[in-house]
């Protein structure tokens, strides 16, 4: 299979390359240091469809194919991974408000959130929940005109930046009894707890815990079918592997070329380090293992193209590459040597950065088990 990119394709790429390294590469470690993200770029990447490029233009996108979308993610993985992760989100929201939003729904929400006015979160996981969403215990009562949401969430990409989410609920009424419901919930009316949490990765997209006690939420709010989220959390998840997978390859690519660098003006023994056999071997085994992962991550966006479920090519996409790009960064930070663990070199935020990968979207162990689903016919998850 071939995945070489169009001429149109390469000059997008060139222009996304030359905005990013003229208004985001400046400000990252200002971001870093104070665990700020810098909201205001957003509205230049959405000119190149990365808010919301993925939707028809009769839907306010530019219908981008999801080849061109892996390319995407692989430049803003390249650029800083907490760029991509944001993207990821607000695309997220996005795509299912595009499914599944009423026509006053999209007004207040999906129209501003385009424009890059809101900020939203998904909050699917909980303190005692990952990777099993059948297992999610906030709920939600119908109370008249209202749902009564009561719940803990927990690892909340943008929680503590967001105006509004999306959050998954054991959904209890007349008609539903404990089916999973997806609500819009909105941060200036609804009284819930936010607390910031500090990760080692991604430290610049806010992601909080948040809290709902008795927390009352407008039955015009619910997003969807009452009852039939389960279905539509599940079949976001593919794409969104794939957005993971390509972040990383464009992260593994950043820590590449920065090891290349280093090892061709590095001086030792009277010489570049890059002279030397086992560095060339460092060099050698990440370039392998960064094609390798792209050619995964370009094969998984080609078979959701042809409108596969491409659900074994995504999760092999996400657990090589993920894999991958920690194992590259972590050579890179060893050609690097003593520089590599200094706050002054990329290549210490992208070991970091890179290491989040393995978790979010389903682990590296979950992509493991849907694999061998896929090859034997049976599920080792019961």
């Amino acid at each position: 299979m071939q995945f070489k990119l169009s001429q149109e394709q390469e000059l997008l790429r060139d222009v996304i390359r030359r905005y990013v390294r003229e208004n985001v590469t400046p400000v990252i470690n200002h971001h870093e240091e104070r665990r700020t993200f810098p909201f205001e770029l957003l509205k230049g990447l959405r000119n190149f469809g990365f808010i919301g490029g993925l939707l028809s233009e009769e839907q306010g996108g530019m219908g981008l194919d999801y080849v061109t979308w892996a390319m995407m993610m692989e430049e803003m993985g390249y650029a800083w991974m907490s760029l991509r992760t944001i993207v990821n989100i607000i695309n997220g929201s996005i795509l299912r408000l595009a499914a599944l939003a009423t026509p006053e729904q999209r007004e207040r929400f999906l129209v501003p959130l385009l424009q890059c006015d809101r900020r939203p979160f998904m909050a699917i996981t909980e303190p005692d929940t990952g990777s099993n969403v059948a297992g999610i215990q906030t709920r939600a009562d119908l109370d008249g005109d209202h749902y009564i949401l009561n719940g803990r969430k927990l690892w909340i990409t943008n929680g503590a930046f967001a105006d509004f989410g999306i959050v998954v609920a054991r959904t209890f009424s007349s008609e539903c009894d404990g089916a999973l419901s997806l609500f819009l919930v909105e941060r200036d009316a609804a009284a819930y707890d936010i607390r910031k949490v500090e990760t080692m990765v991604l430290r610049c997209t806010g992601t909080a815990e948040l809290g709902f006690a008795d927390v009352r939420i407008p039955r015009a709010n619910l997003l969807g079918q009452e009852g039939k989220a389960f279905s539509n959390v599940m079949s976001g998840l593919n794409a969104a592997r794939l957005n993971i997978a390509m972040g990383a390859v464009g992260a593994g690519q950043a820590a590449l070329d920065l090891a290349v660098d280093y090892a061709r003006t590095r001086q030792q023994f009277g010489k570049p380090i890059g002279g030397f056999q086992l560095i060339q071997k460092h060099i050698v085994d990440m370039t392998v293992r960064v094609e390798a992962a792209r050619a995964l991550g370009y094969r998984a966006a080609a078979a959701l193209q042809e409108g596969s479920s491409a659900r074994m090519e995504c999760s092999i996409a996400k657990l090589y590459a993920t894999e991958t790009a920690h194992e590259v960064a972590s050579m890179a930070l060893q050609v690097h040597g003593g520089l590599g663990y200094s706050v002054d070199y990329p290549v210490e935020r992208i070991f970091r950065d890179t290491r989040g990968g393995m978790i979010p979207e389903g682990t590296t162990e979950i992509q493991t088990l849907i694999i061998g689903r896929e090859i034997l016919g049976m599920s080792a998850i019961s």
